[in-house]
């Protein structure tokens, strides 16, 4: 057996220092909230992101075997399954699993950094990087214990690609035509948006190629290689053809017929897809409509939900340079260190793209901006070697290297020790839920807005209308449409949308729910269907149970929940937004209540004062809960005449103030007032947490 140099323990020492720092630094969550019982679940953790419940669903059917047509179960995707693999070989509890998952996945990011920092000849750089990469903000936030999601190896993968070009095209190994490819490969089965990033590596290597070695046939056989990995499916048949193209491609007698074969590549990339899926994205991301028109049938108008996603918005610059590199100073130089690292190895232009793909965040969301993290963390730890490496003695060489790595390393763990992100549900919401996994079948569907939809399917394992995946404009319009409506327009609007979603798995139908119903009713216009709910329409027959989850804190984005039906659906022209006024840090000012935002309630004439107006309130409504959990309600008419009324939720300490379409719409009524038609809904759950109703229609 070859004994290792001393270069490589050397290096296998700093990728330990660097991982076990990763974990460490993820593991103050846990400290902080230990024996905190309202985040636990079954004895652990609950996870902290709500589209983990999506890929933990996946793992949980695979587990089981249980899984049936049409619940949208992604069994099928690589983060279910590779959960499912680590919960059946591993001793812990699947909570377990999901909670720690991506503290040590995210943390393999600090192997392709060193491995990139070897190549380069600079292994010290390479630790300086890991440790700052593995703790950056945006990083941090997106790959922490708990935040079970693809971001755990979303740029772990990506590193290792970018690791494979640059040795690769450094050395011209035939060995990294099939690292590479199957790095490729593997992204692309773990991330479908991979696309664009392989892509824009393919064509740092092409200019790379045409601009310094257009005579190196290795480099054809590389990028060669790189379409067709790009092309081919991922998956066993993918991984084989992968295998043979790469024998076929390592001999040398192919190397006379290598422009054949990299025009061939070519074609068979541009067949497969070519850039469609990048324009896709980049249409989804940056060039996102508020109102998006359908193409054929009515032609109607949906709100977008890329306009109230925070990780799609614009952010400003002081929160992108501290997501990327934790500090506005520390960003700054860490590009101007990119810059000189690249200039004085050429090789790390290769890189580019996910700089680009970071400042994507600047105006496509703060989402993207982990692409940045490593690679300008190359540039700050490349400076810090430089300066270290002009010191006198190795003393003062290794001292300066400590003294500045903690320097940038400090603002990160700062935010880390800040960063007391709750989990998802607590454990009071999570016991709704599966009591009404008790009384519901897999085959019902309940209703709530999308930000519940995976945890829901989770818990009480039924079925929803939309999700975190499944939030179109389209199927947004129906739940907002149900959940801020009028009880009877309400109930009708859930049996339809339920009965019309199952009767597209069947149907080959591609016109939106609401346009069909529109259609099926014999009305060209949407605007007259909706009012036709009012009336005593002919309902679908009955085919499964519905349930209405309306938790408390749906308060807080309720007037965002209104934004998708609040709209002419033919013209796309939105309608005047209802009074909504939530206020939780109030003031008792004596003669008056100060709710905030210039709006006042005055106790001796009994109106609002909202900035300079004033106005009568209509009804003063006071909810409080008895002992054994029964929800009570006073209510003092005031002016019937007026439009605006005031709830005091005194056991939330919160005030309500809403005009009288919101005041009668059904979160209102059922959630906040349980005042609801004993015809139309029947009450399963009564919670201070939630609520759940069950549709008797």
């Amino acid at each position: 057996m070859t004994a290792l140099t001393k270069e490589t323990k050397l290096t296998l020492l700093y990728i330990l220092i660097a991982f076990t720092f990763s974990v460490l630094m993820r593991m103050i969550w846990i400290y902080q909230f230990t024996g905190y019982e309202a985040f636990m679940h079954n004895g652990q953790f609950m996870i902290n992101t709500n589209d983990g419940y999506y890929w933990a669903e996946g793992a949980r059917d695979l587990i089981s075997g249980v899984t049936q047509a049409n619940d949208r179960s992604p069994i099928e995707t690589a983060a279910s399954q590779i959960t499912a693999f680590f919960a059946h070989i591993l001793p812990f509890s699947f909570e377990t699993v999901i909670l720690y998952l991506p503290v040590f996945l995210s943390s393999l990011l600090v192997i392709p950094m060193v491995l990139i920092a070897k190549n380069l000849k600079n292994l010290e750089m390479g630790l300086i990087a890991s440790l700052l990469a593995s703790i950056a903000w945006s990083y941090y936030n997106r790959t922490m214990v708990g935040y079970y999601d693809t971001d755990m190896l979303n740029i772990v993968i990506p590193m290792f690609l970018l690791w494979s070009i640059i040795v690769g095209i450094r050395t011209h190994e035939s060995k990294y035509l099939l690292v590479m490819a199957l790095s490729i490969l593997v992204y692309d089965w773990w991330y479908q948006s991979s696309y664009s990033l392989e892509v824009s590596f393919f064509a740092m290597v092409l200019l790379y190629t045409l601009i310094l070695d257009r005579k190196n046939t290795y480099n054809y056989k590389f990028m060669s290689m790189m379409l067709l990995s790009m092309a081919i499916p991922e998956n066993y048949f993918g991984l084989g053809l992968l295998i043979a193209i790469f024998f076929l491609l390592k001999g040398k007698q192919v190397e006379k017929y290598i422009y054949y074969i990299f025009g061939l590549s070519v074609v068979l990339f541009l067949v497969a897809g070519g850039f469609e899926p990048i324009f896709n994205r980049l249409k989804i991301y940056i060039f996102k409509d508020s109102i998006m028109s359908a193409k054929e049938g009515l032609g109607l108008h949906f709100y977008s939900v890329m306009q109230t996603v925070r990780e799609a918005g614009q952010i400003p610059f002081e929160t992108f340079a501290n997501r990327i590199s934790g500090h506005p100073v520390t960003f700054v130089i860490s590009i101007l260190g990119y810059l000189y690292l690249s200039y004085r190895h050429k090789i790390m232009l290769f890189a580019l793209p996910m700089v680009g793909l970071g400042f994507l965040a600047s105006v496509g969301g703060l989402r993207f901006t982990i692409y940045a993290v490593p690679i300008l963390a190359f540039g700050i730890a490349f400076l810090i070697t430089e300066i270290s490496s002009q010191m006198p003695t190795k003393k003062l060489k290794y001292l300066t290297i400590i003294m500045l790595t903690l320097g940038v390393l400090y603002p990160n763990y700062k935010h880390i020790d800040g960063y007391k992100v709750p989990t998802v549900f607590n454990a009071d919401e999570v016991k709704i839920l599966e009591n009404l996994h008790k009384v519901a079948n897999r085959e019902d569907y309940v209703i709530a807005w999308w930000d519940y939809g995976y945890p829901i399917r989770y818990y009480a394992d039924v079925k929803t209308l939309t999700d975190g995946g499944k939030h179109e404009g389209d199927s947004n319009f129906p739940v907002s449409f149900i959940l801020t409506n009028p009880q009877e327009q309400a109930a009708k609007m859930a049996r339809l949308d339920v009965e019309y979603t199952e009767e597209r798995f069947e149907s080959n139908r591609t016109l939106s729910n609401i346009e069909n119903m529109s259609l099926d009713y014999g009305f060209s216009d949407t605007n007259d269907f909706l009012f036709s709910l009012q009336t005593d329409i002919k309902l679908p027959q009955k085919t499964r149970d519905i349930y209405f989850y309306l938790p408390f804190k749906m308060l807080n984005i309720y007037p965002t929940v209104k934004v998708f039906s609040n709209m002419d659906l033919m013209s796309g022209e939105k309608a005047k937004q209802p009074f909504f006024f939530i206020s939780r840090n109030f003031k008792d000012l004596g003669d008056k209540i100060a709710l905030g935002k210039s709006v006042f309630m005055n106790k001796k004439d009994s109106t609002l004062s909202i900035g300079s107006n004033k106005v009568p309130i209509k009804r003063f409504v006071k909810t409080y809960y008895l002992k054994n959990g029964e929800l009570k309600k006073d209510v003092q008419v005031i002016n019937p005449s007026a439009t605006l009324s005031v709830i005091y939720m005194s056991n939330y300490n919160t005030f309500l103030v809403l005009d009288e379409e919101t005041y009668n719409s059904l979160y209102i009524q059922l959630m906040v007032l349980e005042e609801y038609d004993k015809s139309l809904f029947e009450k399963v759950i009564a919670s201070p947490h939630a609520k759940v109703y069950k549709l008797k229609i």
